[in-house]
């Protein structure tokens, strides 16, 4: 069983998959914690300095991740063509201007599934990330055979 694709990176794909990435942490859960609260201690008592602090911890995060993601996209030249995907039983192959790098399953940290992306981790920090849209009539396939070689408690993946 395998399934082949090619994918283009844009901006708002990587902008996706830094904030899922983001959000599912720590980081990101205290921080918007802390923004919420400082919202709620306004609520409370009419302190202005408790709304600014709040709507700043609230937008910060959001707001450098779509810069990071337009400077990660301008400097990665691998951004600029498309990549071709192989997903087989032996594992995942990425493939551009004539190299190709093959990684296997047993080596996949995790799998999940954003609102336009299906994301793969290789690393704790680094992915493969398919888009919803480029996916086409292999997005099934592709579920397929990621839930089938990782164990499923690696996989969060909604269709």
């Amino acid at each position: 069983m395998e399934t082949e694709f090619d994918v283009t990176i844009t901006p708002g794909d990587l902008y996706d998959y830094m904030m899922r990435h983001t959000y599912s942490g720590l980081a990101g859960i205290m921080g918007t914690m802390v923004g919420v609260l400082m919202l709620v201690l306004f609520a409370s008592n009419r302190q202005p300095v408790c709304l600014i602090i709040g709507l700043v911890i609230l937008a910060y995060l959001p707001w450098t991740l779509f810069i990071k993601s337009r400077q990660q996209m301008l400097a990665n030249p691998a951004f600029k063509k498309p990549l071709h995907y192989r997903l087989s039983e032996e594992g995942i192959e990425v493939s551009q201007d004539g190299v190709t790098e093959r990684m296997g399953w047993d080596g996949m940290v995790k799998a999940v599934s954003t609102m336009h992306s299906i994301v793969v981790y290789t690393t704790a920090t680094n992915a493969c990330i398919f888009p919803k849209r480029d996916l086409g009539d292999a997005k099934y396939k592709a579920i397929e055979i990621i839930s089938t070689h990782m164990p499923p408690n690696k996989v969060k993946i909604r269709g």
